[in-house]
């Protein structure tokens, strides 16, 4: 979380940064993603100075893709409670689901003392993650889930029953993903998503999605 506060701290490195990032958004597709937002003035922060690199490049006659996507990461729970204050500002979402589970149920997930509790079923999780992606297909912006859940084939059919249609994850996960993507009628699933998001008890809840 130390990062953001970082760069905003040092602007004109941050400027360096986001330069050479527009410089090579006129060569071929570039998005920005901005990570571990939580606050207001650091949100609108962040948007200015990457208008003020833009305003730097013009003034110099560089080429860059003027409509490039700006987007944030979802991973704190503070972002995921107050997420249309992210929809108004931003093209794109991705949640970050390692964080926000960690941060979530307040667990280290390095520490193996309690890695037993971090748990991406624990009912906190799926409707902190079921919220975020149906608001933000409700405000029509492009949604993704990355992290280690993104890439559980057991929990495929989970993200698709909440809506989601972007799914972000290691090359070597993509088959098995991919092949549960196939065999599965998002309809049905959609249908029985409302029994999962009412239950509490974690063990349920798992037994719920291995039925989907």
């Amino acid at each position: 979380h130390d990062a953001l506060p970082i760069s905003l701290s040092e602007p004109e490195i941050f400027l360096t940064q986001l330069r050479a990032i527009l410089r090579a958004s006129a060569h071929g597709k570039t998005q920005i993603m901005i990570p571990m937002l939580a606050q207001t003035h650091e949100i609108d922060l962040t948007l200015n100075l990457i208008a003020q690199a833009k305003k730097q490049l013009e003034e110099r006659g560089i080429a860059f893709d003027p409509n490039i996507k700006i987007g944030a990461m979802i991973e704190l729970p503070a972002a995921a409670l107050t997420l249309p204050m992210f929809l108004s500002r931003f093209d794109f979402l991705s949640i970050g689901t390692n964080d926000l589970i960690q941060y979530t149920l307040g667990i280290d997930r390095t520490d193996n003392t309690v890695a037993n509790l971090y748990d991406p079923l624990h009912p906190a999780i799926i409707q902190l993650i079921a919220k975020i992606i149906s608001e933000a297909n409700a405000f029509n912006t492009s949604i993704s889930v990355c992290g280690e859940m993104a890439g559980d084939a057991k929990l495929t059919k989970l993200l698709l029953a909440m809506g989601l249609k972007d799914f972000s994850m290691h090359a070597n996960q993509i088959l098995v993903v991919k092949r549960e993507i196939l065999k599965s009628n998002t309809s049905k699933l959609k249908a029985r998503l409302p029994k999962i998001l009412q239950t509490y008890n974690p063990e349920t809840i798992k037994e719920l999605v291995e039925k989907l």
